[in-house]
């Protein structure tokens, strides 16, 4: 199975979180926040202006993200948890 998503939205597959800190303590995943960063999978055609004409999205497949905690709907696919989010939903672009 495979998503292809509508108008601006994208799908995310959220990267895993550092287990350590700075100093060295292991953080256990039943106490780890879940991470607010990401790299997005697809990204939908984007979305109608009221003149009817297609906004394209600013994002692009590969790119790293970040989105706030409790944004997008979790979906599952194949055994993996992916996110849903509103182009909106994402507040910036990582640079490498």
């Amino acid at each position: 199975m495979s998503l292809r998503p509508l108008h601006d939205r994208v799908i995310v597959k959220r990267l895993d979180q550092e287990t350590r800190t700075a100093s060295g303590i292991v953080i256990p995943d039943s106490a780890a926040e879940k991470p607010d960063q990401g790299e997005i999978l697809a990204v939908g055609p984007g979305r109608r202006s009221d003149d009817g004409k297609r906004i394209e999205p600013d994002l692009k497949v590969g790119e790293r993200v970040l989105f706030g905690k409790y944004a997008g709907q979790p979906v599952k696919v194949n055994g993996t948890e992916l996110l849903v989010l509103r182009e909106e939903d994402i507040v910036a672009v990582v640079q490498s």
